[in-house]
């Protein structure tokens, strides 16, 4: 059993961990998606806190006998967890940099293919106008 004032201190610890992942929500640091885990991991410090005989019943299921060893079972499957989910995070994030940065590069290709174009025609930029095809189209829509 937990000692009472070592109940308390936790059930402050996870009121204010609950808070502050509010917190990051209410200021967008943490997207709403990726609070969900946060908030669970929460939700399951709260039943240990509030049922503190929820623990050796629920790792005596698995046939764990010592309640320490039982802990740290589960508290590293779930960093395992947490490890997973930010490495599906960052892998995805990484393929719609590299996307971005190949349209990019197609994009600047494009432009200087149109850039030759317009100087081999002979329509290249005249004195003070902007080399980049964008402000030349901007002036000649100004014009009309």
């Amino acid at each position: 059993m937990i000692p009472s004032n070592l109940r308390i201190t936790l059930a402050i610890a996870l009121v204010v961990y609950l808070v502050l992942i509010l917190f990051f929500l209410k200021k967008k640091a943490i997207e709403l998606k990726y609070t969900l885990l946060w908030l669970l991991a929460g939700f399951c410090m709260a039943l240990l806190v509030i049922f503190p005989t929820f623990l050796p019943w629920f790792i005596h299921l698995f046939g764990i006998t010592d309640n320490m060893n039982g802990l740290f079972i589960f508290c590293i499957a779930f960093l395992m967890m947490l490890v997973m989910e930010l490495t599906s995070i960052v892998s995805r994030q990484a393929f719609k940099i590299r996307s971005l940065t190949q349209g990019q590069a197609m994009l600047e290709r494009e432009v200087r293919e149109l850039k030759k174009e317009a100087e081999v025609r002979g329509n290249g930029p005249g004195p003070g106008e902007g080399k980049n095809i964008e402000d030349n189209a901007h002036k000649e829509s100004v014009r009309n």
